[in-house]
């Protein structure tokens, strides 16, 4: 359950980093707004707030992925994998310690990046440990040892899958269909990437206090769930 969710995460961040005309994409916020979008998130659980800050912050996951990795023949999945980064780095951060988003956000894009690597050492027997696989941003050669090596958050991560895959299963029992479509819609769990309130409201055919509603009484049940 959990590889098809990271499947459709990765699709649908890459489909909208490819969908930027001309790269140019939405401008960072300042401080103060940044800010205000991760209250309301936090604190309301609103989910346009959190797709403002992952919008506004897909460029941090191009420089990444350009600056340490440029040419890379994965350079796409190195795109979705590190926009996953982002949402994980979005939904965990902490905006009451005053940092900025950026320096958190970027260490958790490397992050992800880094254990796609590392997923790789399953070919240990197959090639050589100390074969180039990369290079940094000086260009010295980075091996599968060197990925391997690196301090990572592995038991955060693994503490987030198993809440993703919670949140999955979830979503297929607690909810009605109709709270279903709405969530799957709204956080982008399907095909496509996630949509307003609006543009949801305009799908159904409904009012879009309809489906405020509607969806504030799915995301209780799911908080309701969780704290079991």
């Amino acid at each position: 359950m959990f590889e098809l969710i990271l499947s459709v995460l990765a699709g649908m961040s890459y489909a909208f980093l490819s969908s930027v005309p001309g790269n140019q994409f939405p401008p960072p916020l300042d401080k103060k707004r940044e800010a205000e979008l991760f209250v309301k998130m936090r604190d309301s659980g609103d989910s346009e707030a959190r797709t403002l800050l992952i919008s506004h912050n897909l460029r941090l996951v191009a420089h990444i992925v350009r600056k340490y990795y440029p040419g890379n023949p994965a350079g796409e999945d190195l795109i979705s994998i590190g926009t996953i980064g982002l949402i994980k780095a979005i939904d965990s951060f902490d905006c009451k310690n005053g940092a900025r988003f950026a320096t958190y956000g970027a260490k958790c894009i490397q992050n992800e990046i880094l254990m796609y690597f590392r997923s790789q050492k399953k070919l240990a027997s197959e090639v050589s440990m100390n074969e180039t696989i990369d290079t940094d941003k000086d260009g010295n050669p980075l091996t599968y040892l060197d990925i391997i090596k690196t301090d990572d958050t592995i038991a955060d991560d693994i503490d987030l899958k198993i809440k993703i895959s919670k949140t999955a299963e979830y979503i297929k029992s607690e909810l009605n269909e109709r709270e279903r479509e709405i969530i799957i819609l709204r956080y982008g769990l399907g095909t496509d990437a996630p949509v307003t309130q609006r543009e949801v409201a305009v799908k159904l055919g409904i009012s879009r206090s309809y489906v405020s509603r509607i969806e504030k009484n799915a995301l209780e049940k799911l908080r309701t769930k969780f704290n079991a």
